[in-house]
């Protein structure tokens, strides 16, 4: 799997392609959204094909309150 934190070029196929974590399709391309957010020692990623799977994203983020 490539990294989600990196630039995904042209040259990278859907096998290899992070998954969106909404409907599961490659996160690829122009449209392509990241949610990153801390949790304890690391960092947490959700990607995204598209805005409108962002949109539809139940966000598990903890609140910054807790």
């Amino acid at each position: 799997m490539v990294d989600p934190t990196s630039d995904l070029e042209e040259d990278v196929d859907e096998e290899s392609a992070p998954r969106c974590a909404t409907c599961g399709g490659p996160a690829l391309g122009t449209d392509r959204r990241t949610v990153t957010w801390v949790d304890g020692d690391g960092a947490v990623h959700r990607q995204f094909c598209s805005q409108a799977c962002r949109d539809e994203w139940t966000d598990e983020r903890p609140s910054a309150g807790d």
